[in-house]
């Protein structure tokens, strides 16, 4: 997809509409007593937020205050920054419906895991008011952080399938009931899997789980064709270095709990864009099947 944020605008302004008639038909539910509109519409700040993901800006100050007036210069009425910031909280259930709507397609071939999100650095753990008494202390392969953790499900072809943000100190094990809702084929993944009863009810599901085997397990003879799939289970970490190394997906600067669950959102929904190319009319058909 080319970068560019007219491209983008286009991508969510459809959407945007009928999103918004949901609204005016009381068919969301809301909490606003005062329907005056704003210098930014949703389509505008939508866009403005999604495209971030895709820009080489590495943080939302800078892109918004310098980034965006340069490069696309009377495109947007801009707002102040500090009333930007405070506009995110009002994307959390426009943006989750488009990431549901790009979900990727049922291939019956799967693969999960997990990755933290440390919230602070581990010398300021605390001292962390913002995540006060919600983010937890785990243990990666990194070492052990304070903040949550980032469950993903992707198909073999690198679709984003479901996510899931659950503490620091859960396991993954917790994370596969709600990931693995309504799918079937094969889930490959790693030995942080490895369960007979997560195995027996995915295999009542008709879906068959492949975890890796630890040292004191007895090994076991697998098919070729899996054999040679459980080795592209590496396709899932290509997903997280993307997410967090070109993305942005970590950071430990989030002043607000609510804005920091539509930055994860907001950076898997673009990355999901990134991936698929969608056209205009792709979104708006998917728009209009949840009308």
């Amino acid at each position: 997809m080319k970068k560019c944020i007219i491209t983008v605008f286009f991508l969510v302004d459809n959407f945007c509409k009928i999103f918004e008639n949901w609204e005016k038909n009381h068919l969301l539910p809301s909490t606003k007593t005062r329907q005056r509109e704003g210098n930014l519409t949703l389509s505008e700040l939508l866009a403005l937020v999604l495209f971030f993901y895709l820009s080489p800006c590495r943080d939302f100050k800078n892109y918004y205050l310098y980034y965006i007036p340069f490069k696309y210069p009377n495109y947007f009425k801009l707002v102040s920054y500090s009333r930007i910031i405070q506009l995110w909280q009002r994307l959390i259930l426009p943006i989750s419906i488009i990431m549901y709507m790009l979900t990727g397609e049922r291939t019956g071939i799967y693969f999960v895991d997990s990755t933290k999100l440390a919230i602070c650095h581990n010398k300021r753990t605390s001292s962390n008011r913002v995540f006060k008494r919600m983010a937890k202390g785990g243990v990666s392969s990194y070492g052990y952080f304070l903040g949550f953790k980032l469950h993903l499900i992707i198909n073999n072809k690198g679709d984003i399938m479901a996510i899931k943000i659950t503490k620091g100190n859960k396991s993954d094990l917790s994370a596969i009931p709600t990931l693995t809702k309504g799918l079937k084929g094969k889930l490959f993944a790693d030995k942080g899997y490895i369960s007979k009863e997560v195995f027996d009810d995915l295999f009542q599901q008709d879906l068959r789980l492949f975890a890796g085997i630890k040292k004191n397990m007895k090994n076991h003879l697998l098919e070729l064709e899996d054999k040679k799939l459980s080795r592209k289970r590496v396709l899932i970490e290509s997903v997280f270095n993307v997410l967090k190394n070109h993305m942005n997906l970590e950071h430990t600067r989030h002043r607000s709990p609510v804005n920091f669950l539509v930055h994860i959102i907001a950076c898997v929904t673009a990355y999901a864009i990134k991936k698929s190319h969608l056209k205009l009319q792709d979104l708006a058909n998917n728009s209009m099947l949840l009308s």
